[in-house]
C-alpha cells in the first residue's frame, strides 16, 4: 500500500510523494486525519543521483563513435523516502530508454543543421 512522503525543496517548499509503504528513512508528521511521513532529504537532492545518471548517459552517447544529432534518455524514476530517487525497475531490470537520431545528409553532402 502506498503512503504519503513530504520531500522540502531546496528552495523550502513541499512536495508530496505517494511512495510504496516503508517504514525506514522518513519520520512521521501528523496532518489532520493522517500521518504524512517526511523524507530525510531534500526533494532536489533526492534528484541529484538521477541528473548525474542522466548526464553520464548523454554523454556516452553524445561523445562516442555513433555522433548522433539527437539524444533521447528516458528514465523511469521511483521516489522512497530512504533512498530519494532511483531508477524505477520493469520486471527484474532497470527503466532506461535510449533514441538515437540522425539527421539524413542535405544535397550537396553536407550534414543538415
Amino acid at each position: 500500500m502506498d503512503e504519503l512522503v513530504e520531500f522540502a525543496t531546496d528552495s523550502g517548499a513541499s512536495v508530496v510523494v505517494a511512495v510504496e509503504d516503508e517504514s525506514r528513512g522518513a519520520r512521521p508528521v501528523s496532518r489532520g486525519d493522517g500521518v504524512l511521513r517526511q523524507a530525510g532529504q531534500t526533494f532536489d537532492g533526492a534528484l541529484e543521483s538521477i541528473h548525474t545518471a542522466a548526464e553520464s548517459a548523454l554523454r556516452v552517447f553524445r561523445d562516442g563513435e555513433l555522433k548522433p544529432d539527437t539524444v533521447e534518455i528516458e528514465f523511469g524514476v521511483k521516489l522512497t523516502a530512504e533512498a530519494g530517487a532511483v531508477i524505477a525497475k520493469t520486471s527484474m531490470e532497470g527503466h532506461l530508454v535510449v533514441k538515437l537520431s540522425w539527421t539524413p545528409a542535405a544535397a550537396g553532402g553536407t550534414p543538415a543543421g
